[in-house]
């Protein structure tokens, strides 16, 4: 299991759209990846569950990655999340 600590930097924050897009970006990883944030962990392929996490920019987080491609899964949702993707 990996776990990376980055402050979003997404202009607009994690509104409904940039959450499906970090969803769909999550689910294209065979790791069970979580995102955590105040004190709450969710999994990053529920679009439900990431909508409650109420993100929004500047806002550190830690997601954390365990399986095959959990370095990979890593990068990619850093690579979205500080808005460099």
């Amino acid at each position: 299991m990996l776990k990376k600590t980055i402050t979003i930097g997404l202009s607009s924050g994690l509104e409904a759209r940039p959450i499906a897009m970090l969803v769909q970006i999550a689910s294209q990883y065979e790791s069970k990846i979580y995102v955590e944030s105040q004190n709450a962990r969710v999994n990053a392929k529920s679009i439900m569950g990431m909508m409650t996490l109420g993100m929004g920019t500047g806002e550190r987080i830690t997601i954390s990655a365990d399986g095959t491609d959990e370095t990979a899964a890593l990068d990619g949702m850093e690579r979205y999340l500080l808005g460099t993707d």
